[in-house]
């Protein structure tokens, strides 16, 4: 909400209220002779019914209503108008809202005494009286009704109308706070109205003796409500969890986590660290207004909120900067409140730590800080579960010597690029590589040695190729390449950029069978073939039989250390 709109807010109130309260004093000047005690304790019932209210969201209700009628069908408007006030000033007080939504204070204040004004005025209308002959027929419940449907309806109304102008809310007609509001109605009101006959015969008596079970009431209400949001919470984080669980790539079950966090609990801020050794390292950080960006963050054991948390192995909660106020530390936002941190244990070590952080005080409540150790469980879970599969997945695709693609993920790979260029009439290279006379390395050297060098060429390829194309262990001292979307002309020139490289510099061994105690360096070449769809064939297991005929019968055959480019009569290149 803008400083504009706050600002009349408060000038509304200023102009209207004081008014309001002035003229009705006048017009329906109260007695307070021989009742001061009797409003003293209707406003005291009404102050301790304030202080437990229910919230859905923004949208706070307290049951006050049911004692309010009795007030004002005994004592009239003004009375009941002022206990109102009183009331709601305890409640925004027990709300204990941030200084820069203090503007809710007049703005409630305004629309309940618009709501008790255009109630009153219905009663009146429909011929209702007030003190002890309020109700002595049974024709007299009908001013009740009409007083009691006023005020629900005027109360909706401009929660809706404040909503739209103040705060640019869309119109929701039916809600959940809105059918709480007319369940708690239906059941508050009518206590409210046997609180009035009972204190018409009895007297203040009967505040207390039907307050106590009134305020019970309305204790049993709230923790009601806080039992369905919590059933409502664990169903939630029941369905997140499932969701976490069925992703298998780390960095999706992250955004997954944050994603539904972010919907669940009223965070401005979240933090994901992971453990290394003794420290905490940033996995993931998020931002609700997209002001602050992904910084790289280091915390030590005990350094700021979360480097506490990894240190002491605790959870930790705060209701505002004041209380974290000793561990503030260059990385935590300004802004920041409320804060809740877990460690994110897994086989009795932490692995993670959480911490979220509002902009408001007191944003948190005791059991979102269970939902959210329960939600950190399901992560780590989450990311173990992810972080084996890519595990198995790397060990199935890969070779575990020269970490290469293997030839069985190759072929797979290399079909889907061939069906979707096919498609799209793009050209494919493919380039296989084949090291001269290998079995003599291994011969002389040790079969270790062997290992240097398919390693050594692995990373090289690797490095040549980069993001242009897939490297691949086709077996044993042969590589394959696939570079989709290039010609045969630039297969054949990366090709001879990779012989030359190869034939142009030593390999060192350090793990040979020599009886040297120093690195040996020893000089390489390679055969290559390259062939090219569409050039050279019509299917990708053409592509690759082509370009292996042109290594052994374009390259081997014809000396070693060539480039060969495949064509019914190969040619070695030059």
């Amino acid at each position: 909400m803008t400083k504009e709109k706050k600002l009349a807010v408060w000038m509304t109130w200023l102009l209207v209220w004081p008014s309001v309260i002035y003229l009705l004093y006048v017009f329906f000047t109260p007695g307070f002779q021989g009742i001061a005690t009797d409003i003293f304790s209707f406003a005291l019932l009404m102050c301790v019914v304030a202080f437990f209210p229910l919230v859905f969201g923004d949208y706070p209700i307290f049951f006050i209503h049911g004692v309010s009628l009795a007030v004002f069908l005994y004592f009239g408007l003004f009375i009941e108008l002022i206990l109102t006030q009183v009331a709601l000033v305890v409640f925004i007080i027990k709300l204990r809202i941030p200084t820069q939504d203090f503007y809710r204070l007049p703005l409630n204040m305004l629309m309940f005494m618009a709501a008790s004004c255009a109630s009153a005025f219905v009663y009146e209308q429909l011929g209702g009286k007030h003190g002890s002959a309020s109700f002595e027929a049974f024709s007299d419940i009908i001013p009740v009704l009409g007083y009691i449907l006023t005020l629900f309806l005027v109360n909706q109304i401009l929660i809706i109308i404040f909503g739209v102008v103040l705060h640019n809310r869309p119109v929701k007609i039916l809600d959940r706070s809105m059918l709480w509001e007319v369940s708690t109605t239906i059941l508050v009101m009518p206590v409210g109205f046997l609180l009035y006959l009972l204190y018409s015969q009895i007297g203040v008596v009967a505040v207390y003796f039907v307050g106590i079970p009134f305020v019970f009431i309305t204790v049993m209400l709230m923790l009601y409500h806080s039992s369905q949001q919590v059933n409502v919470y664990l169903q939630k984080i029941s369905d997140i969890g499932h969701e976490l669980t069925g992703q298998l790539n780390v960095t999706e079950v992250v955004d997954l986590f944050i994603n539904r966090l972010v919907k669940l609990l009223p965070l401005r801020y979240c933090y994901i660290y992971n453990v290394i050794g003794d420290k905490l390292e940033l996995l993931r950080f998020h931002d609700a207004s997209q002001t602050h960006t992904n910084p790289f963050i280091k915390l030590s054991k005990g350094e700021s909120i979360s480097g506490t948390v990894l240190e002491t192995g605790k959870g930790i909660q705060y209701n505002n900067r004041r209380q974290w106020s000793h561990l503030v530390g260059r990385y935590l936002p300004d802004d920041g409140e409320s804060v809740i941190s877990l460690p994110v244990y897994r086989s009795s070590e932490i692995v993670a730590v959480i911490t979220i952080i509002s902009s408001k005080k007191r944003a948190f409540v005791k059991y979102q800080y269970m939902i959210l150790g329960i939600l950190a469980n399901y992560l780590a879970v989450a990311i173990e579960n992810a972080r084996n599969y890519e595990e198995t997945k790397i060990k199935s695709e890969r070779c575990p010597l020269t970490r290469l693609y293997n030839y069985r993920y190759f072929e797979e790979e290399l079909k889907k690029t061939f069906d979707s260029h096919v498609t799209k009439k793009e050209s494919i290279s493919l380039i296989l590589l084949d090291l001269d006379h290998f079995k003599q390395v291994n011969d002389t050297y040790g079969h270790e040695s062997g290992n240097e060098v398919l390693r050594c060429l692995a990373e090289n390829l690797t490095r040549i190729v980069s993001d242009r194309g897939t490297v691949a262990r086709y077996g044993g001292e042969e590589f394959v390449i696939m570079l989709p979307g290039l010609s045969a002309e630039e297969g054949i020139r990366i090709a001879e950029f990779i012989r030359k490289e190869i034939a142009s510099k030593p390999v060192k061994l350090s793990k040979h069978i020599l009886n040297v105690n120093e690195d040996v360096s020893i000089w390489l070449t390679a055969s290559i073939g390259v062939a090219t769809y569409p050039d050279h064939c019509e299917s990708h297991e053409e592509l690759i039989r082509h370009a292996d005929r042109a290594m052994y019968t374009g390259a081997k055959q014809k000396g070693r250390n060539k480039v060969a480019s495949y064509m019914p009569n190969i040619v070695a290149a030059e």
